[in-house]
């Protein structure tokens, strides 16, 4: 499995969770070991964005790939 696809399942997997509280989660890309999503709904704008990324989303997929060195979010 490509590392590109992985990051894609692994937000994919993710989008249900963001989706229950009227937000969303899109992979984008990656590129030099950074995982690229956008935000869309009741995300853009949340206060608890930047926790929601960096202290969820990040960190299990840095588990799923210990290679990634960050998650960061694009407009």
């Amino acid at each position: 499995m490509t590392q590109t696809s992985q990051a894609k399942d692994i937000i994919d997997n993710l989008r249900p969770y963001i989706n229950q509280d009227g937000g969303d989660i899109e992979f984008v890309e990656v590129k030099d070991n950074v995982v690229y999503v956008r935000i869309a709904g009741a995300c853009v704008g949340c206060e608890l964005i930047d926790s929601t990324i960096k202290d969820g989303v990040e960190q299990i997929v840095k588990q799923e790939m210990p290679d990634i060195k960050a998650v960061e979010v694009i407009m």
